[in-house]
């Protein structure tokens, strides 16, 4: 018979080799980039437009892009998605149509990213007549990241107590002033994760920019929303794969630059969901 506390020993050595083997790959990719990717980052690198056919020059239009689809894509997915979580989580009631909405929520959201490119090049630009273009682009990575953010912001909206909703209508407040005041403070910090990994899956994505947005080269800046735009994930795949002789460091410059962008966007996001939760009243 084996006694409790050996158990619990077993246990804990178990989950702490499994988060061992889940943590190591994941350090030595990024140490990886980093050796391989330091030796090409310059002021230069990330300033500069690029030069001769990308082999040259920087990667600064990219950059650019990236970020510009970055905030497109927050524009339209983060109202959208809290908007319908709130809508779930508080105001839908239960039944068949309100759990096949769920339901079709989580099947969304394992739809392979190559699908939603695909839909965003038939609907936004040959159906509506957007072109390839920072618009057409960010449409599509919001509806991408739609239900990432849906279905995280309703588990925290949910996660709020019902003392907090109760005690706030017996003091006469009405359903929606309960829900700004009371809930979504509260539920702030999970719906900040949800949106800051969304919008970080979005940043990565390389098929729905392919067929919407990115431009093999194009070293000048967007100045409407109907442009195309360079984007770091499809720069990357073409300086790797389509173009002979490219610097190895420019390949894996770019690609720390790219994974910068994206632990500082989560880095961010941690701050502020730790000071949100801090507030927190439970």
């Amino acid at each position: 018979m084996i006694s409790k506390q050996t158990s619990e020993r077993i246990a804990f050595a178990v989950v702490t080799a499994a988060t061992v083997i889940v943590v190591t790959p994941v350090i030595l990719i990024v140490a990886y980039i980093l050796i391989n990717g330091l030796p090409g980052i310059s002021w230069e690198f990330v300033s500069q437009m690029p030069t001769h056919g990308m082999k040259a020059g920087g990667i600064f239009p990219a950059i650019y892009g990236t970020i510009l689809l970055i905030i497109g894509t927050a524009l339209f997915a983060v109202p959208l998605g809290v908007g319908a979580a709130i809508y779930l989580a508080e105001y839908a009631e239960e039944g068949r149509l309100t759990r096949a909405i769920r339901l079709a929520i989580i099947n969304l959201a394992g739809v392979p990213s190559v699908v939603y490119g695909l839909f965003g090049l038939g609907l936004f630009v040959v159906f509506l007549g957007m072109g390839s273009s920072v618009l057409a682009g960010s449409l599509t990575l919001a509806i991408l990241v739609l239900p990432v953010i849906i279905a995280s912001a309703e588990e925290a909206i949910r996660a709020v107590p019902q003392d907090f909703r109760q005690a706030s209508l017996a003091l006469g407040a009405t359903k929606w002033q309960t829900v700004r005041n009371q809930v979504l403070p509260n539920a702030l910090p999970g719906i900040t994760t949800g949106i800051v990994l969304g919008l970080g899956r979005a940043a990565g994505e390389t098929a729905p920019i392919l067929f919407t947005a990115a431009a093999f080269f194009l070293p000048r800046l967007p100045t409407s929303p109907f442009d195309q735009v360079m984007a770091l994930p499809y720069h990357l795949f073409v300086i790797a794969t389509q173009i002979p002789g490219m610097p190895v460091e420019k390949q894996y410059g770019t690609a720390l630059i790219l994974l910068l962008i994206v632990l500082s966007a989560y880095g961010v996001a941690t701050i502020v969901r730790m000071r949100f939760a801090a507030r927190k009243l439970w």
